[in-house]
């Protein structure tokens, strides 16, 4: 698997609020200006920002003395769907409207992976990525905790005195309907509200129909992944507000791809995040310079040439220039063009990649070169 960087290396770090979802995980200054952004919140009826970098931390001692008030949410966050989305929203909402600091606090590695590793979902983000993504929603900080059974252990109290109020300020708690928390999950909206009333919280509920929908299914990591386990990107793509992404290494492969007109990447077998089903996809490709370039990528086994490892490929269009190898790119999907087949003969083959690309061209609306 691709290592994310160490969660030492978020402390007490900052980095600029972005509007765009199409960067690279540990892109800087990206997306609309500062100033675009707060045009955007006057826009809106939100108080203007009064710093333009998000603050995160990964141990609850590296938030500021007497940090807040703050609002406040909790979660996983992974993918930062549509549905996280309606919570953060409203957490930056009742922030700005009182003055707070908007905070999320999430978590690495997913709790599941720490309690019942063999039902841990594969990740849908990294955690920079994630973090980007939370912090394109406004937020003013993000604490990433580390899970461990220590703080799977912590009964409710203890973790919202010595999280929410003491450590954070909280003043108001954002969460959806059905949140758990502490120990065996024993605390859930109720509690919540129980002990923001002893310790001088707030507790908004964001309704049911915030996370659903247009059918009333409810958005959801586990959603996205179903969608993107079936190749169906586009469904993936709805539910995430963005296409879906996966981070890999580029290594050497069989070369083949250059010997038939048409040079790949080779990710290597342990790319981070949710691998579509076998297929070819129209997507882009984002190397360590962030460009985003549109490719043609194929997921399977290469039957035709009866190959048995399953491989992620992608082939950047018009471009036989390019030296990726030893990079960790990011390939997004837009769109799944047809299944895997085994073809009679390379010319086949060849002939299909041909028209693989074209469809390619229209659908991501690439010019090829003169």
């Amino acid at each position: 698997m691709i290592r994310c960087p160490g969660l030492a290396s978020y402390v007490d770090r900052t980095f600029l609020r972005t509007a765009a979802p199409f960067r690279r995980p540990g892109s800087r200054h990206v997306g609309r200006s500062c100033q675009d952004r707060r045009s955007l919140g006057a826009e809106r009826g939100v108080r203007a920002w009064q710093s333009c970098h998000v603050h995160r931390w990964t141990l609850l001692d590296d938030v500021p003395p007497g940090y807040g008030p703050s609002v406040v949410t909790i979660g996983n966050f992974d993918g930062v769907h549509r549905g996280h989305r309606v919570v953060l929203g409203r957490v930056v909402r009742r922030a700005r409207e009182s003055g707070a600091h908007a905070v999320a606090i999430t978590f690495d590695p997913h709790p599941l992976a720490v309690l019942y590793p063999d039902r841990a979902p594969q990740p849908l983000t990294t955690v920079e990525h994630k973090l980007e993504l939370l912090a394109a929603e406004g937020l003013d900080g993000v604490l990433v905790m580390p899970f461990t059974h220590e703080l799977a252990g912590q009964s409710p109290r203890q973790f919202v005195e010595e999280t929410l109020v003491d450590g954070l300020g909280a003043k108001v708690v954002v969460v959806g309907g059905d949140m758990r928390f502490g120990k065996a999950n024993a605390g859930n909206v109720d509690t919540l509200r129980e002990l923001g009333a002893e310790l001088g919280f707030e507790v908004d509920v964001v309704a049911d129909e915030g996370f659903a929908s247009a059918d009333g299914r409810r958005w959801s990591s586990t959603w996205v992944r179903e969608l993107v386990e079936a190749g169906d990107v586009e469904g993936a793509a709805d539910v995430l507000g963005r296409p879906h992404r996966i981070s890999g290494l580029v290594v050497h492969g069989d070369h083949r791809g250059r010997e038939l007109g048409y040079p790949t990447a080779n990710l290597a077998p342990d790319a981070f995040g949710a691998i579509p089903a076998d297929g070819v996809y129209a997507g882009w490709l984002a190397g360590a310079d962030g460009e985003r370039l549109p490719a043609a990528i194929s997921i399977g086994t290469n039957p035709t040439f009866d190959g048995t490892g399953r491989r992620v490929e992608a082939y950047v269009l018009d471009r036989d220039d390019l030296d990726l190898y030893g990079q960790v790119v990011d390939l997004e999907f837009t769109h799944r063009l047809r299944p895997t087949l085994r073809f009679a003969g390379v010319d086949d083959l060849v002939r299909q990649m041909a028209e693989d690309v074209a469809r390619c061209r229209v659908l991501l609306d690439a010019t090829a070169p003169a």
